[in-house]
């Protein structure tokens, strides 16, 4: 089963050979649809633990042409697939797409999120611990009463005892890693847990032969206590990865097993969340949660939306409101329509983003998996070379094959397999404690190499909620007008306008909203607009007030003459000022890029403190505004939230955007924050930095402790057991030195959380 990720394996393996595949419809109907003619499918891979088992796998399907990536999530032990439609030659065939993995030797199942699954490995892990544990302590008290001077008869009964306990231990403890390397090495490679079988194996296999031959020395101790603290750090390990994830996991189980529909002709039919589809009309009662996305068709309540914004305010609901799934009714009765399925609705977002994070592929990471892949060919010749050396040094078998053993120990590569997920996924967790969701692994290490931060303004710096100022400066009848043009726009200025009048109804005729631009309705003979000053165009009917000028603008024009102007200002996103001042202090370079009028953006630079500003940008201007930073060898990170900061947002070195944002733009953004304070930038950059040199200092501990170990191993001055004792404990300092990321900035993490008034919610409302 998956570890540490909520959800369900069908009773499917594709471990077998080609036949034992799915039929290609059960794969096509197990796999979402991404857009642009792709498509994705997630599998289940419980034997996953290591960097070579993340090669095999994605090695086995690269080169299949529809395939367009194949990423490993070491965390939740899953196989993420992103495949095409079709191909050259017609509609893809999953079946034979994925028979490269059944020569793997992996047992691969399909994987249904959303479900609590019994955590078997840990309970294995844990029971293993305690049966080496066991077996270790008795016989170390065996191995002291031999060191203490016992005489030949007795210490041939103590090592004859000890070998009756380490032989059932050493099968039901090291069944993990005899089961592993039994797989790697039938299908023609290696991984970590084969050196680790092959000194366990040795080390016992020559201590029974010289209880055989009554030798004063065995090392039974050594074999039971290696395999004991190797489980020690796998099951640290995995607690470590579920601990992570347990936010994570505690938004799944949020989501209903099911709810009731009603039925085109009345009745009403109890369905399982995963067969609700856009369209169905859901019943909510009060105290149940709301199963999938959808908008109230009928009734109204309060909602708990803390989930989504981070807000503790019940928020109220009537018919067409928005609301998500995961959210949960408190006081009166609805009736919803679906607009999403469960696997496309707001948990399974938060899910995917996270677990997107975790299966990164950065560059550290690339580099730890590289070094395992050849770590241990290098092993194993490394021991055979000292073997080989000894033997011609002393021509001893029994010392020379005890040293080739010591070597094969201590130069287990645990600690460097473990130096960059451990630090990802704990890092991941900390972030989304802290109400920040990661889209990509390697963008945590891009955003600790940024030297410039760029923001957008409305909907960034600002909660992106303006206020109509002047309305009672202008006639009702303009402001009428206005109102009803501005009902067919889901600009937030057009939105301000249309609440500040009162809601009226939008213009029945032809209405034509043009992109960056704004409305145009024929009326009558005459030709009206409501936009920006440049798209209304004209002069003359309002005096530009010199004190408007720091406020946005809409302006109302007819037959290009204008004749009322809007202003609305905007208030600051919680934590913009705070959130400037840190980044300024820390030596970032910043500045505001806007599509905005100059003397809007100047004001709001000045008042935060930004030096540079740029006003008037298109799409365009903001991504070579980028392209200009990048090619003056910074690196930046965007800020943006609207669909026209989509292609900046991807230009950037890193991305960020806020849960308000538009879809596109949260698409595009490689983080996404859900809580309205904007620390959530400083608090992202700071988890970064500090990931980034924890991974370097595992690196240098594994290798240090490499570079001292070796050595002394091959020299000779390292037995056995204290070989074992060396390999483990360097395995259990990198998960422990992760670890202290956990402590980063719980402080900052409660003033964001107190300070959150807007989420998810709030975006998809606006994108609606």
């Amino acid at each position: 089963m998956s570890c540490c990720a909520p959800g369900t394996e069908a009773a499917i393996e594709l471990a077998g050979g080609p036949g034992d595949l799915p039929p290609s419809e059960e794969l096509m109907l197990a796999s979402r649809s991404l857009g642009d003619g792709c498509r994705q499918i997630d599998l289940s891979v419980p034997g996953v633990h290591c960097g070579a088992c993340i090669t095999t796998l994605e090695g086995a399907l690269a080169g299949q042409p529809d395939i367009v990536r194949a990423r490993v999530n070491l965390s939740t032990r899953r196989l993420s697939i992103v495949f095409r439609e079709a191909g050259e030659g017609g509609p893809v065939d999953p079946r034979a797409m994925l028979a490269p993995l059944s020569g793997t030797g992996y047992a691969i199942h399909l994987f249904t999120p959303g479900e609590e699954e019994v955590d078997l490995e840990l309970q294995g892990l844990i029971r293993a611990v305690a049966v080496s544990g066991f077996a270790a302590a008795n016989i170390m008290l065996l191995s002291v009463s031999v060191w203490s001077g016992a005489d030949h008869a007795t210490r041939d009964l103590f090592h004859w005892i000890s070998a009756m306990i380490a032989a059932p231990a050493l099968v039901y403890a090291g069944r993990f890693f005899y089961l592993s390397a039994w797989n790697a090495l039938k299908h023609g490679r290696t991984n970590m847990d084969v050196p680790i079988a092959l000194a366990v194996t040795l080390s016992y296999g020559m201590s029974v032969y010289e209880t055989i031959h009554h030798g004063a020395h065995a090392w039974f101790d050594a074999s039971v206590t290696l395999l004991f603290f190797l489980l020690i750090g796998r099951t640290l390990d995995h607690l470590m990865r579920g601990r992570a994830r347990s936010a994570i996991s505690g938004l799944a189980r949020l989501m209903p097993r099911g709810a009731m529909v009603e039925l085109h002709d009345g009745q009403r039919e109890y369905r399982p969340t995963g067969d609700l589809k856009p369209g169905d009309r859901i019943l909510i009662a009060a105290g149940e949660r709301i199963p999938v996305d959808g908008v109230v068709e009928t009734g109204s309540s309060d909602l708990d939306c803390s989930l989504v914004n981070g807000e503790s305010a019940p928020l109220a609901v009537a018919a067409g409101t928005a609301v998500q799934g995961g959210t949960l009714n408190l006081t009166g009765a609805l009736t919803i329509t679906a607009m999403a399925s469960a696997r496309e609705s707001f948990l399974a977002d938060v899910i995917a983003l996270m677990e997107a994070a975790e299966g990164g592929r950065a560059r550290y990471r690339r580099i730890a998996d590289r070094a395992a892949r050849y770590y241990s060919p290098a092993v194993h010749l490394l021991a055979l070379l000292s073997f080989i050396g000894w033997m011609l040094v002393e021509g001893d078998i029994q010392h020379a094959m005890l040293i080739a053993v010591s070597v094969l120990i201590i130069t287990c590569p645990c600690a460097l397999g473990l130096a960059v997920p451990v630090v990802q996924v704990v890092a991941a967790g900390r972030l989304f404690e802290g109400g920040v969701m990661v889209k990509d692994g390697s963008a945590m290490e891009r955003l600790a190499e940024i030297d410039t931060v760029l923001f957008d303004k409305t909907g960034t710096l600002t909660i992106g909620k303006p206020r109509l100022v002047n309305g009672g400066d202008v006639s009702p009848d303009l402001l009428s007008r206005a109102a009803s043009l501005a009902a067919g726009s889901r600009h937030p200025l057009s939105i301000a306008l249309h609440a500040a009048a009162g809601h009226p109804a939008g213009y029945s005729g032809t209405l034509r909203e043009i992109p960056g631009g704004g409305m145009e309705a024929a009326i009558g003979s005459d030709l009206w607009r409501l936009g920006s000053r440049a798209f209304a165009g004209g002069a003359g009917g309002v005096d530009d007030r010199p004190g408007g000028q720091a406020f946005s603008e809409v302006v109302l024009s007819r037959n290009g003459t204008i004749e009322a102007i809007f202003l609305f200002e905007d208030q600051l996103r919680p934590g913009a000022a705070k959130t400037v001042e840190a980044l300024s202090a820390e030596g970032f370079d910043l500045a505001i890029v806007s599509g905005d009028r100059a003397p809007v953006v100047e004001g709001l630079a000045q008042r935060l403190g930004i030096a540079r500003w740029f006003a008037g940008l298109s799409p365009r201007g903001k991504t070579e505004t980028i392209e200009d930073a990048r090619g003056h060898g910074h690196r930046v990170l965007m800020v943006g939230d609207g669909i026209n900061d989509a292609p900046a947002l991807r230009a950037a070195h890193v991305s960020m955007a806020p849960a308000t944002a538009a879809d596109v733009g949260r698409q595009a953004a490689d983080f996404v924050f859900m809580h309205a304070d904007l620390g959530a930038v400083s608090h992202a950059i700071a988890v970064s930095r500090r990931a980034g040199r924890l991974i370097r200092q595992n690196f240098a501990l594994a290798i240090g402790y490499n570079v001292i170990a070796v050595p002394v191993a091959i020299l000779g001055h390292a037995t056995p057991l204290v070989a074992a004792v060396a390999m483990s404990t360097s395995s259990i300092v990198v998960i422990v030195n992760a670890l202290r990321l956990k402590g980063l900035g719980r402080r900052r993490v409660k003033g964001q959380e107190a300070g959150a008034q807007q989420g998810f919610a709030v975006g998809r409302e606006r994108a609606a």
